[in-house]
């Protein structure tokens, strides 16, 4: 890889991981909900979940896209109702230290495992393999370690983020207007990457 190619794929791998998407709004609500150190092993499996993702899309998984186009579409639907359920869940979610609360923080494999129907993870890993990877199964793995260096800081900024929101949730009245917000903005995170393949 150039230094140019690695500079681009930095800035792509850093721009695409700060912004607003599933991931943070998620990672910012298991913040401000359950703390950094319960929320942890939910940054660690968004990290190492995408850098997967990056590995085995290089290996053949876009071109299976190709192959056979109402894969995308079908994603699209999947991705759609499961992240309306979690929305759901976030908004419903109680204060952990509310006597009978339901709610926990994703585990690892979980969060790891979310990314396959995460719609703005599908178009950060198949952009970042066809732009930056130069071809061949080897080519990807540069890849891959450069997102999943620059992703997990740029995950941590939003969990910071919620656990500095834990001070102003301090009544159960807020803590349920700030999940429903983020549910909210979850739902609409979906529109830029998952609208133009429903339509």
């Amino acid at each position: 890889m150039t230094y140019d190619l690695f500079l681009g794929l930095a800035g792509f791998a850093f721009v695409s991981s700060i912004t607003p998407g599933p991931n943070n709004l998620m990672i910012m609500a298991s913040g401000a909900n359950f703390g950094v150190a319960r929320s942890w092993p939910h940054a660690l499996g968004i990290s190492g979940g995408f850098g997967a993702m990056i590995v085995l899309v290089g290996l053949g998984l876009a071109q299976a896209f190709e192959a056979v186009p109402m894969l995308r579409p079908l994603l699209a639907t999947i991705s759609v109702v499961y992240l309306l359920w979690l929305a759901w869940k976030i908004a419903h979610a109680s204060a952990p230290d509310v006597a009978g609360a339901k709610g926990r923080p994703m585990t690892f494999l979980q969060a790891a495992l979310f990314q396959w129907v995460n719609p703005k993870a599908w178009t950060m890993a198949l952009t970042a393999v066809t732009l930056y990877s130069g071809g061949g199964a080897l080519a990807v793995l540069p890849v891959a370690v450069v997102f999943t260096v620059i992703n997990l800081p740029s995950i941590c900024c939003w969990l910071v983020l919620g656990v500095r929101m834990r001070r102003i949730l301090t009544s159960p009245r807020r803590l349920r207007a700030f999940n429903w917000a983020m549910a909210g903005l979850l739902v609409a995170s979906l529109w830029p990457s998952v609208g133009p393949l429903l339509v």
